[in-house]
């Protein structure tokens, strides 16, 4: 039973930065998922891929492990620096590409 302590990446549907400040603990599978033969549902009887607990910094969550004997890995995230583009940069005068259309 090894656990997974890493920061979440932000979504790619949306631009904003909303749940990737915490530090999350998965558990990786111990068993691999099962296609049930009748529907064709995927199923595992591993019960700790469901468990997902949210802690406020790496540090909190590598103690949580200790105190509890849980072995872990901890996956550092890589900040990536966003440019700030405004809607009116597209229209600007000294634009940098052309345009397509």
């Amino acid at each position: 039973m090894t656990a997974r302590i890493y920061k979440p990446a932000r979504t790619a549907m949306q631009s904003g930065t909303a749940k990737t400040k915490e530090w999350v603990l998965d558990y990786e599978p111990e068993q691999p998922p099962t296609v049930e033969p009748l529907m064709g549902w995927t199923s595992s009887g591993d019960m700790k891929q469901q468990l997902r607990l949210f802690f406020d910094s790496k540090e909190d969550a590598i103690a949580y492990c200790e105190r509890e004997g849980i072995a872990y890995l901890v996956f550092d995230s890589q900040q990536v620096k966003r440019a700030r583009i405004s809607y009116s940069d597209n229209f600007a005068a000294n634009r940098r590409g052309a345009w397509t259309h």
